[in-house]
């Protein structure tokens, strides 16, 4: 059916018969989507050549912010840190805190505002500003200065806190595009991108480390190293530029067809954003259509105690926060970790003992990218549809509790064959974090919440999680030294076992959601969801010239 053909049916419809007409035509609209076969634009939203992707590039540019620092912390303590008589200078623990704390801190209140903002604003409206404002926040940390009144911490303190993350409007677009059948593979390939942004940010500093050797050992003494601010300023400020790349495609991608129907009620035009995004891959949209609101469920605010209700019934924010003081907190110490192992440690002094360590934790942050994090998100993308949601983080939480166990209760680096016995347990962290609930977190609240409060919901549980980033970060800096310098990491570890312990009890109350429709998840009724039209607005060039009802 033409557009011109669907507008003059929808004028028609009238009393019971329109009731009818627009909820079946609802129902089929969504079963269209939820049934369609695996196809070319499946493929395109997966390989990255159509929308979907940049949703993906979202996490990879947060993703390279949130990790970077992890480097970057240590080459800005190199020129800004506190200097100690024949020592290299570094960061005293509330800097290094502050930097590392500051997006997880910004991010919780992004995640509460944009996740809220993109169900009443909508979803490709919103979907700009926060890529814009990620850009904007990652370029303004390389550029970066101090002065007598505020430091060049305080500085990066603000722009971290202002460059706020990505997951609300990212789940809910994959969520709402994707079929039931593919739904958990499509977000988690999604999802993944947090995994090859961590990845780019640690070989963009090991490329940089490299390249910059020569003129780090050149420099006149280990207080004085002016080639590595320029070392971190490259390493940060390059996180901005897929986030650049991708702006255009955000700004010109159409709304879903799932905000069209249920929250800007105009089934019409869902309906037929859906048969051309199955059939050519691209929208239409003519300004001057006639549209018809549906009288349907509206979003209203008295229905957000429900909401939360659902959520602490059905998600359980409780365990994505307890996961991710384990993931964040290992995630932006892991150089930390590394160095108290003694992985690596460099055998020389002075600048050349500088690079030695930049060069070695880059090394060991690459490996564990490439043996842990990456793969563990490839192989939930295997078996996300098949295995479902719960038992894969039931089986991620159970394996981190035996091995941050085994990792923080023996002495594993008390030898070479130690030390290297660790990292390899420490990958297999990275693994199950990824094949378990860093990625079961992600999917699982992108999908059991209406429509007409996705984002909402799924943005509260992203803050949950970003609560426990704060917390394991705030955690890791206080008791890190206790005993002595990275003496009692040994502790921590014990410590994430225990949470880790009870995100299995936590996973236990979790619904499965595999293949079950969005509106299934909903535990709304979707028989008479619509009950009829209600004002019809007629539009010409752009100006409403009649209304029925």
């Amino acid at each position: 059916m033409d557009r011109e053909a669907a507008s003059d049916a929808s004028i028609a419809l009238k009393g019971a018969d329109a009731h009818y007409a627009l909820d079946e035509r609802r129902r089929a609209a969504l079963a269209e989507v939820d049934n369609a076969t695996f196809s070319w634009f499946h493929v395109k939203v997966c390989l990255s050549l159509q929308t979907i992707h940049f949703a993906g590039v979202g996490f990879f540019t947060d993703a390279y912010d949130i990790f970077a620092i992890n480097i970057a912390a240590t080459m800005i303590g190199y020129v800004y840190g506190h200097q100690t008589p024949g020592k290299t200078a570094k960061l005293n623990t509330n800097q290094d805190l502050g930097v590392k704390v500051a997006t997880p801190v910004g991010t919780l209140v992004g995640q509460l505002l944009f996740g809220w903002l993109a169900d009443v604003l909508g979803r490709k409206r919103m979907y700009g500003v926060e890529l814009m404002i990620i850009i904007v926040g990652t370029f303004a940390q390389a550029l970066s200065a101090g002065n007598h009144a505020v430091s060049i911490v305080g500085v990066l303190v603000v722009w971290r806190f202002l460059a706020s993350g990505d997951y609300p409007l990212s789940a809910t677009i994959s969520s709402e595009f994707a079929s039931t059948r593919i739904r958990g593979r499509m977000m988690t390939a999604v999802f993944a991108a947090q995994g090859w942004g961590n990845f780019a940010a640690v070989l963009v500093s090991f490329i940089v480390t490299v390249a910059y050797k020569n003129k780090i050992l050149a420099d006149p003494d280990v207080n004085h190293l002016n080639h590595v601010d320029y070392m971190w300023r490259i390493v940060i400020g390059l996180g901005c530029v897929p986030g650049v790349v991708a702006l255009y495609f955000r700004l010109t991608i159409p709304e879903t067809p799932r905000f069209t129907m249920d929250i800007e009620r105009n089934i019409v035009q869902a309906s037929d954003d859906i048969n051309g995004v199955l059939t050519t891959g691209r929208f239409t949209h003519d300004p001057d259509a006639v549209v018809q609101r549906a009288d349907a469920p509206s979003r209203l605010m008295g229905r957000l105690h429900r909401l939360l209700w659902q959520m602490a019934e059905r998600q359980n924010p409780f365990g994505d926060c307890l996961f991710v003081i384990a993931f964040y907190g290992l995630g932006l110490n892991s150089s930390i970790i590394l160095q108290a192992i003694g992985f690596g440690t460099p055998l020389s002094s002075g600048t050349r003992g500088v690079y030695d360590n930049l060069h070695n934790v880059t090394i060991g942050n690459l490996i564990l990218s490439v043996a842990g994090l990456i793969p563990g998100y490839w192989v939930s993308f295997l078996f996300i549809d098949s295995w479902g949601r719960k038992p894969i983080q039931l089986l991620g939480f159970t394996m981190l509790t035996l091995l941050f166990i085994i990792m923080g209760t023996y002495p594993l680096t008390a030898s070479t064959a130690g030390k290297n016995a660790f990292v390899f347990l420490y990958c297999l962290t990275n693994f199950f974090q990824n094949f378990g609930p860093n990625t079961t977190t992600f999917v699982i609240p992108g999908e059991i919440f209406p429509t007409r409060y996705r984002s909402t919901g799924h943005g509260i549980s992203a803050a949950s999680g970003k609560l426990g980033a704060i917390v394991a970060q705030v955690g890791f800096s206080r008791m890190v030294n206790i005993g002595g310098t990275n003496k009692f990491v040994p502790h921590i570890l014990e410590i994430l076992a225990f949470f880790m312990l009870t995100g299995i009890f936590s996973t236990l109350l979790l619904p499965e959601t595999k293949q079950q429709s969005l509106e299934e998840l909903s535990n709304e009724n979707q028989e008479g969801f619509v009950r009829g039209p209600t004002t019809q607005i007629e539009v010409k060039d752009g100006i409403v010239v009649g209304r029925r009802v």
